[in-house]
């Protein structure tokens, strides 16, 4: 039965209490247009440190923003307390549409994904040419992460005076990717960092390796006024070491106006999240070749159409070979 006609008069109506006083809840959220622009520089336990001109602020994420959250390199907005000062806390309100993004996830079963770093520009894929030995499949996961999540990458190969780079080297020769080659004594002297600098000026770089390769070492050398732990030692029977990084830190290059990014170390690199039909964008030589493949190919199988386009002479068969490799690095285990 209907208990009000049309025009129900104010007074007849049942309005409830609020018994715990306080406003009611709407779904018109502020646009904190004011909000200061900032950059994450770390995460730790759901408090991120971000640069806000020229101070560090301490910051947490709003509710507002639910299950998004912020990572290292992000461009963000933050209300609240800006100072800096000691005990006090801004608010991320809005996170801005990334550039770039370096995802992975634990093993190539995982189906959750994880952000490593947002908006660089390069990957700089750290490797020792000896204790420990080099894993080429994890260099090809690397490699696979940065081209599809649109950054360069560059390879940094270290303990040269242990072995030489030669075999590595051209591995990747095809894919025409910029290295660096250092030795265990100019990561001490700060020879290594002055080649590897020349090539991170003005960019935001991220540094990734799995553990015993120097990568943290040679963060430190670049960013001498940000020392971080260095590696104690390699276990003798795994050829690991142990892990000196616990998140990643942005640091910024002194005098270089680009920022360099530190991450944990990797004992694998799952790529879950990766469609193989992207890979190919990374080849812009081969890509073009690709109209005359079947539907959904996976580019190892008879009927692709880059064989042919190889054939005919339009690319080197070195880089088909490269792509291929890169593509089946999902079904293989990096130590592989």
């Amino acid at each position: 039965m209907r208990r009000y006609g049309k025009h129900t008069d104010e007074d007849d109506i049942r309005s409830r209490p609020n018994r715990k006083g306080n406003r009611p809840r709407t779904h018109i959220r502020p646009k904190h247009e004011d909000a200061a622009e900032g950059l994450v520089l770390t995460v730790d336990r759901g408090r991120l440190t971000c640069l806000v001109e020229d101070r560090t602020v301490t910051a947490m994420k709003a509710r507002e923003l639910g299950r998004k959250a912020a990572v290292v390199g992000d461009r963000v907005a933050l209300v609240g307390d800006l100072s800096g000062t000691k005990d006090t806390l801004a608010r991320i309100v809005r996170i801005e549409e990334r550039a770039s993004v370096l995802r992975r996830t634990a093993d190539d079963d995982d189906p959750y994904e994880r952000v490593v770093v947002a908006n660089a520009d390069q990957l700089a894929i750290v490797t020792a040419l000896a204790d420990p030995e080099p894993r080429p499949r994890l260099i090809d996961r690397c490699l696979v992460a940065a081209f599809d999540g649109g950054l360069t990458p560059l390879l940094v190969l270290t303990k040269s005076d242990l072995a030489p780079p030669d075999t590595l080297l051209e591995l990747y020769g095809a894919l025409d990717i910029p290295y660096v080659v250092t030795s265990r004594e100019e990561l001490e002297t700060g020879g290594a960092a002055d080649r590897v600098r020349e090539h991170l000026a003005g960019k935001v770089t991220a540094f990734v390796g799995h553990s015993g390769v120097g990568k943290t070492t040679l963060v430190n050398a670049l960013v001498p006024e940000e020392r971080r732990r260095i590696t104690g030692h390699v276990n003798a029977v795994t050829g690991r070491g142990r892990h000196t990084t616990t998140s990643a830190l942005a640091l910024p290059l002194e005098d270089a106006e680009g920022w360099v990014v530190d991450t944990p170390g990797v004992r694998s690199f799952g790529l879950a999240h990766i469609d193989p039909s992207r890979v190919i964008h990374a080849f812009p030589d081969l890509e073009a070749g690709t109209a005359d493949c079947p539907r959904a190919c996976s580019h190892d199988e008879p009927d692709c159409a880059l064989d042919r386009w190889v054939a005919d002479g339009h690319a080197d068969p070195a880089r088909l070979y490269s792509l291929r490799r890169l593509l089946s690095t999902r079904e293989r285990r990096e130590g592989d």
